[in-house]
């Protein structure tokens, strides 16, 4: 998003956010330590609360501050990310699709609505919007990384949905990409794909400046399970990837819907 497609005067904020985005994911996933982590988040939350109260001291909370008082950034997005990752530190696992979904809710969705506040356009039709983009963008995120998570101790895959397809824990151990996988990962893909489609109606209502960028969010979670479904659901062996012409593509194909005013109403 931080790129030449914002405009020049949001790039620094969107570069603020992301900046505490990335400490905070980095904290939860790069220490190699859940109780370290959980240490460290509880640290990371104490220096949000103390932007919020006029003291700050880390260089990410001085560059932030101007940020949340410019755009009028409730602290709770912030707050509700830091639910996310310290919930990866605890829980491994888990049984029900919904549970997932509710993980995503705090996991992905914060991320939409920062943006919302950043565009000046938080509605509550919109956070509904961007909270379904949100989700099908971290459930295509899981589903292509699922060699990647299990390598850290995480099975994001429903164990419920693994029993249903016959996808047995040997399986996992053995990073097996038989049938039972395919068929299991397929369904996954579908319900990604089904969140980020729902979430198109946004593009049509966000501010014109930032209607692009939204929208190759949602082309580019496509893009991935596009991608996943390309190298027929192994993703064991390579990590799917959006390769590089691709990505160029799907650049210039929102740009030129946009000029010819095709990108709203059209379906991704």
């Amino acid at each position: 998003m931080a790129s030449f497609l914002l405009p020049r005067t949001l790039r620094q904020h969107f570069c603020n956010v992301y900046a505490y985005c990335r400490w905070a994911d980095d904290l939860a996933d790069e220490i190699g330590d859940p109780k370290q982590s959980l240490a460290l988040l509880h640290w990371w939350e104490a220096q949000l609360r103390g932007c919020y109260a006029g003291k700050t001291q880390h260089p990410v909370f001085v560059a932030l501050a101007d940020t949340i008082r410019k755009f009028e950034i409730p602290i709770d997005p912030f707050v509700d990310l830091l639910v996310a990752f310290r919930q990866d530190q605890r829980v491994v696992r888990y049984d029900q699709f919904d549970q997932l979904l509710q993980y995503c809710r705090y996991s992905a969705n914060p991320v939409g609505r920062l943006v919302l506040y950043l565009g000046r356009c938080h509605t509550p039709e919109r956070s509904r919007l961007a909270d379904s983009i949100c989700t099908g963008l971290q459930l295509a995120n899981f589903w292509q990384d699922v060699a990647r998570d299990y390598q850290r101790g995480r099975v994001y895959l429903p164990q419920a949905d693994c029993r249903r397809f016959g996808y047995a824990e040997e399986d996992f151990t053995h990073r097996r990409c038989n049938e039972a996988f395919r068929r299991l990962l397929a369904a996954k893909v579908e319900d990604a794909e089904a969140w980020l489609r729902r979430g198109w109606p946004l593009v049509e209502l966000m501010p014109p400046e930032l209607r692009v960028p939204v929208a190759l969010f949602v082309r580019g979670g496509l893009a991935v399970t596009d991608a996943i479904r390309q190298q027929d659901f192994d993703v064991w062996t390579v990590r799917p990837k959006i390769p590089r012409m691709a990505k160029l593509r799907i650049l210039l194909d929102c740009w030129w819907r946009l000029k010819r005013g095709l990108l709203t109403g059209s379906g991704p």
